[in-house]
């Protein structure tokens, strides 16, 4: 077992210190799916995203602007089936995965 320890005791280490130093070393992958964003200017409003959403995480909601679609994030599954069925590609799924709060309000995407 002394052997193993100091094989290992002069390599680099394996982990980041991810929350409190080093955010910028974190890999996010090509293809994350993380927090939606929606270009409003694209929307037609037509709702087959909350029609299409397996964890009820879009409800439509009309506005003086006409329908659109409101994220609730902590439900979402980040699944990707709203990005896909968008006809308009008004929905897009970011890398960003730093969207924890205590506020619920905080969680929802208008």
């Amino acid at each position: 077992m002394v052997g193993e320890v100091y094989r290992h005791l002069f390599k680099k280490r394996a982990t980041v210190l991810y929350p409190f130093k080093e955010r910028e070393l974190v890999h996010v992958p090509e293809g994350m799916r993380g927090k939606p964003s929606i270009n409003r200017d694209l929307c037609i409003g037509c709702g087959l995203c909350g029609r299409d959403c397996p964890s009820g995480a879009i409800e439509i909601i009309q506005d003086e602007k006409g329908k659109r679609p409101v994220f609730y994030l902590d439900r979402c599954l980040f699944c990707g089936q709203c990005e896909e069925i968008c006809p308009k590609s008004a929905i897009a799924l970011t890398p960003e995965f730093e969207i924890a709060s205590y506020d619920r309000k905080a969680m929802i995407l208008r």
